[in-house]
């Protein structure tokens, strides 16, 4: 009895492994290859081949705050930002964290540093920067993509400031 617990309690273990189902090692790296994909494509300035990372009905919140409501309006952006303020852009992935939501949805948290870019009115360049994107991905057929995606620079988290004494003020 004990002998057929323990098989079933290791088939049950390894049946994903056995029986081909995708593990989840199999799927974040998947996702990882796509963020590598995602650096490449953006250092290339390919905006057709940095969209493709995106389902077609994606929401995507860039660095500045704007909403773009598709994959073909982030190429037709993203590829006018190639011409000028993204240029000379360098992107750098520095890390990824992946946590699934489901068999077919994950949330990724990128970091990223980028040199090179112009602001977008035109002053200012090679300014380094770094940030974090929040990303919803999807398991499509073709393997994954962004479904979701918010840029945002970052700044080295510290301490929030103690309130100042209000001395004279009455209180």
């Amino acid at each position: 009895m004990r002998v057929r617990h323990l098989s079933f309690t290791l088939l049950v273990a390894f049946a994903p492994l056995l029986f081909g189902a995708p593990s989840a090692s199999e799927d974040e790296r998947a996702i990882q290859a796509l963020e590598r994909r995602q650096e490449a494509a953006w250092n290339s300035h390919n905006a057709h081949e940095y969209a493709a990372l995106f389902t077609a009905d994606a929401d995507i919140v860039n660095v500045l705050g704007w909403w773009w409501k598709s994959r073909s309006e982030l190429e037709t952006k993203l590829a006018k930002g190639f011409e000028f303020v993204f240029a000379r852009s360098r992107l750098e992935i520095e890390g990824v964290a992946v946590r699934f939501l489901s068999a077919d949805v994950a949330i990724a948290h990128v970091r990223w540093s980028m040199t090179g870019a112009a602001s977008p009115d035109g002053s200012g360049s090679n300014v380094p920067q770094k940030g974090i994107q929040t990303q919803t991905l999807y398991k499509t057929a073709g393997g994954w993509l962004i479904a979701a995606f918010h840029n945002s620079n970052a700044v080295p988290e510290r301490e929030f400031p103690a309130r100042p004494n209000a001395v004279g003020n009455g209180q």
